[in-house]
């Protein structure tokens, strides 16, 4: 066990609501957008037009079966890493299941959770006053540093440099957390599992770098709002 399952802080209730156009939350009595709301809703036009490529040579109906499994795999997956820090199993016996166990496994067996000396909370609701909302999948002390810490999953290996928005995510949390409960969070760590079994570490630590994906972030944000005030979407 990782963590005794006692929050560093009175985590304040965020509740989710989904709906096919976007996800949103109740913060204190405010409708805020996710952060994977505004991600999606401000992803660039070379962004878009790759999945919009991908998407035609798959065919819709795989396409979205593709989608669907990969979500519903890393739900498990989370739910397993998460178990696994609360010092609680969680099993998934489908074909999904089973693979998201394996690969949650994997990043267990090649010790990507020692440096994790301090948990502050799993599965953190967090919002920013009037901007924003979501939910972060650990919040803690990882090698040393105050950090936002986020699982992924992935058919395929995945480059840094192809990985900008998992860290513009982190960045979005922190400043909600850092606004929320008085932190300093200015690192993101990703932890990916491939369905090939290799697992990788991602770290966004620089201050350089740091501020660079808190501009896109904040850019991402005023874009976002400036669609909704227009009713114009993605190109």
């Amino acid at each position: 066990m990782l963590w005794d399952g006692k929050p560093k802080f009175n985590y304040i209730k965020v509740p989710r609501k989904t709906t096919k156009e976007k996800r949103t939350y109740d913060a204190e009595g405010e409708d805020l957008p996710s952060v994977t709301t505004i991600l999606s809703a401000t992803k660039d036009a070379e962004a878009a037009a790759k999945l919009a490529a991908w998407r035609q040579r798959e065919g819709e109906k795989k396409a979205d079966q593709i989608r669907d499994d990969a979500a519903a795999r890393g739900t498990i997956m989370h739910r397993i890493l998460e178990g696994h820090i609360k010092g609680a199993g969680h099993m998934d016996l489908t074909n999904l299941g089973q693979e998201a166990g394996t690969m949650a496994q994997n990043i267990i067996d090649a010790g990507l959770f020692k440096p994790l000396e301090e948990v502050y909370g799993v599965e953190v609701p967090l919002y920013y006053p009037g901007l924003y909302a979501g939910t972060t999948d650990v919040v803690g002390v990882y090698n040393g540093r105050e950090s936002i810490i986020d699982f992924k999953q992935s058919n395929k290996y995945k480059k840094r440099e192809w990985i900008g928005d998992y860290f513009v995510q982190c960045v979005a949390y922190a400043m909600a957390h850092n606004e929320l409960y008085g932190t300093n969070i200015q690192t993101g760590v990703i932890l990916i599992s491939e369905k090939n079994g290799k697992v990788y570490r991602y770290t966004c630590d620089m201050a350089d770098e740091w501020r660079h994906f808190k501009k896109e972030w904040l850019m991402r944000i005023d874009k976002y709002y400036k669609q909704q005030e227009s009713g114009t979407k993605n190109p």
